[in-house]
């Protein structure tokens, strides 16, 4: 053991063992390290208040370093040279914590914690999800009851404003049930949600039929397996949610665009007229290759079912729908592409701006400069084989 006003070093404590008894490994000025026989490494400074030692707890080791511990250390000598008892200070500060009430975090988490035992696992790691993705990081260590509506709002207008409209509103709603515990416990006097409604940027519907509810998502999945037409249609069918393009991109899909070594189907997107790639999960790199003798010696993947030269039928997959007595404001072909861009946000939890860009929109960084076909290549993959196996999932006994 070090004799003291030697100073440690980390590799000393590192291999320090517990022993049979407690002992100390003392540094300079009063700090030293508590080794018991079971637990942690526990840093402490000794010092002289009004004649008489004391001793106070600084943190365990590894958590509070040895440079954290003397920086600790020195902050109390200043503490007694100035005249102020350290242990008396600290206890203030710790009562001056708890009269500022409880952050929003900490209210957050005692929330969650009372519903945990009445909600599915899905549906709290949603709800988890939501608050820690936008608005804990940003007003979590803030006392719930100095959080106004305005900070509320600019938080919340930062996920609209990415294209995030509806999540924006689930999050407000969130945020109402805590606010509204919060209340209830008396960590605050109201609900500052309540001043918010109708404050967020509306969503706007599209004439497109989307699908933003697993279970339905599922029932419809395994409609379109069991769907009794032509391999033709229900391949483009089984293609559509897992590809998520354009319904005329995926109807015009070549056999010579697609990339079998890089697992890629490479093309010019319809709309914005670049080029765009989609990275092909297993689950649809099989699928694609079972079409093959019927449309291998073709140009098109999937022809049309009275000319092979030329592209499936831009009413085909409609027509297939409506067969299955799929309504049109329940789901469309161009609408899995909501689909897609709401379930991989809220549920799989991908970032926005990979959803969007394997969307083929227009994405800018933060200079402003569109990013290139390439960007987030291998985060794309990895989102593509993920977006299938949780398809796969809705329908287990899906083909």
């Amino acid at each position: 053991m070090p004799r003291r006003g030697k100073p440690l070093t980390d590799t000393e404590i590192r291999q320090a063992k517990s022993g049979d008894k407690l002992y100390f490994l003392w540094d300079t000025n009063g700090l030293y390290l508590e080794v018991p026989p079971t637990g942690n490494k526990r840093w402490r400074v000794k010092y002289r208040w009004q004649g008489k030692e004391n001793r106070l707890s600084l943190g365990d080791y590894p958590t509070v370093s040895l440079k954290q511990a003397r920086e600790r250390r020195d902050e109390i000598r200043r503490q007694v040279a100035t005249g102020i008892n350290p242990s008396e200070y600290r206890k203030q500060q710790q009562q001056a914590q708890v009269q500022r009430g409880k952050t929003l975090a900490l209210v957050a988490q005692e929330w969650l914690g009372s519903k945990r035992p009445t909600w599915a696992s899905r549906h709290t790691q949603t709800v988890v999800s939501r608050l820690h993705r936008d608005v804990i990081p940003t007003l979590g260590a803030i006392p719930i009851k100095d959080i106004t509506p305005g900070d509320l709002l600019d938080v919340l207008r930062v996920v609209a404003d990415r294209g995030a409209k509806e999540t924006a509103k689930r999050e407000l709603a969130i945020c109402s049930q805590v606010w509204r515990y919060a209340v209830a416990c008396g960590y605050c006097d109201q609900d500052i949600t309540y001043s918010l409604r109708g404050a967020l940027p509306s969503v706007q519907r599209g004439h497109f039929g989307a699908i933003t509810d697993p279970e339905t998502l599922g029932r419809v999945l395994a409609m379109i397996d069991a769907y009794p037409g032509g391999v033709t249609v229900k391949t483009a069918l089984w293609l559509c949610p897992r590809l998520f393009v354009r319904p005329g991109e995926l109807r015009t899909m070549r056999w010579s665009d697609i990339d079998w070594s890089a697992r890629e189907w490479r093309f010019v997107a319809s709309k914005t007229k670049q080029p765009h790639i989609v990275p092909l999960a297993d689950q649809v790199l099989r699928k694609i290759e079972s079409i093959r003798p019927v449309s291998g010696r073709g140009e098109y993947v999937l022809p049309s079912l009275r000319n092979a030269h030329k592209p499936l039928s831009n009413m085909a997959l409609t027509a297939a729908l409506r067969a299955m007595g799929i309504p049109g404001d329940m789901a469309t072909a161009h609408g899995f592409r909501a689909t897609a861009r709401t379930l991989l946000d809220e549920i799989l939890h991908f970032r926005v701006d990979i959803i969007e860009h394997q969307l083929a929109h227009t994405v800018k960084d933060a200079l402003g400069r569109a990013y290139n076909r390439t960007s987030f290549l291998p985060e794309r993959h990895t989102m593509m084989q993920n977006w299938a196996d949780y398809l796969d999932r809705l329908t287990p006994n899906g083909v």
